[in-house]
């Protein structure tokens, strides 16, 4: 790339905030074009700050999914809330996630409130889910967002649609700074695979549990290697991590039902992923109220 070019390239962070699910997810996935970030309807289903890449020829948008914040109540919610705050300083620009089919409420107010703390980067404020609203309620639900903060630009969006997509790249690229691409063309998350195995795994077990289940499970990858004389098969060996017995009851269900059928959703996205067969050895264990003990948090790969 010439020097002339690099100026008139940029390239930067977004960072994605917002109460738990709003959309950013989702959102992040369908700008970046594929599956980098898992979703579900649970709240609080992200974990970690995910990286996804979007190219153009005259930019290279980078988007950090976080997970949302919210009051918390353990130790892991005050982990995640502390990784969202620190994540806010680092970036070129933020996007405030608000859903057009809910109504604005304390949550968004809080967050809007910490926001507001962060002086040097600028806020655009995104109403998602606009799929799912009626014309008078995105507008009316726009007017009650302006009301929030000072926000750059204000950007109705619908992941699911793909409307306004575009228009919302063009106003986040406008606030990176000039500068080369940095990372490699056609990279699409800096995440690594055992990472990315895990979440998809997770994703799969938080589909059809009960309501207290999902902030209870977590998920480690141990091992991925290649089938001894096989370069077509990749066995990966996981666990997952409940907190109480009857926890790991319901994820496995009847005669192991259930986990049979989070070991197979899983192994399809996996295999989708590598671009190759997958035999998924998945176990449940108990680590017993992991999200309120700093020595399973950090076992479990939440950190300090």
């Amino acid at each position: 790339m010439s020097e002339q070019e690099a100026k008139a390239h940029r390239a930067g962070f977004a960072c994605f905030v917002g109460r738990p699910n709003v959309g950013k997810s989702t959102l992040m996935n369908a700008l970046v074009g594929t599956k980098v970030a898992i979703t579900s309807s649970k709240p609080q289903t992200t974990r970690r700050a995910i990286r996804g890449i979007v190219h153009r020829p005259d930019a290279q948008l980078v988007i950090v999914d976080t997970p949302g914040l919210h009051r918390p109540r353990t130790l892991l919610g005050e982990r995640l809330d502390s990784l969202v705050l620190s994540t806010l300083t680092e970036v070129d620009v933020i996007v405030f996630c608000i859903p057009a089919n809910e109504k604005v409420g304390k949550g968004d107010a809080f967050i809007a409130e910490k926001l507001a703390a962060v002086r040097k980067t600028p806020v655009v404020a995104v109403v998602t889910k606009c799929d799912l609203a009626s014309k008078e309620q995105i507008a009316e639900q726009l007017l009650t967002v302006s009301r929030l903060g000072e926000f750059e630009d204000i950007v109705p969006v619908s992941a699911e649609t793909g409307e306004q997509l575009d228009v919302l790249t063009d106003v986040l690229t406008r606030h990176l700074p000039e500068g080369p691409p940095l990372y490699a063309d056609g990279e699409l998350t800096d995440e690594p695979e055992q990472v990315l195995v895990g979440e998809l795994i997770r994703e799969a077990a938080l589909e059809g549990v009960r309501d207290e289940l999902p902030h209870s499970i977590a998920i480690v990858v141990d091992e991925m290697l290649p089938r001894a004389g096989r370069d077509d098969l990749l066995d990966i060996y996981a666990v997952m991590y409940v907190e109480r017995p009857s926890q790991k009851a319901i994820v496995i269900g009847h005669k192991g039902e259930r986990l049979k059928d989070v070991g197979t959703r899983a192994r399809k996205q996996i295999e989708a992923l590598l671009g190759t067969r997958v035999y998924l050895d998945l176990r449940v264990k108990i680590a017993k109220d992991w999200q309120r003990d700093p020595k399973q948090l950090r076992r479990l790969g939440f950190y300090d």
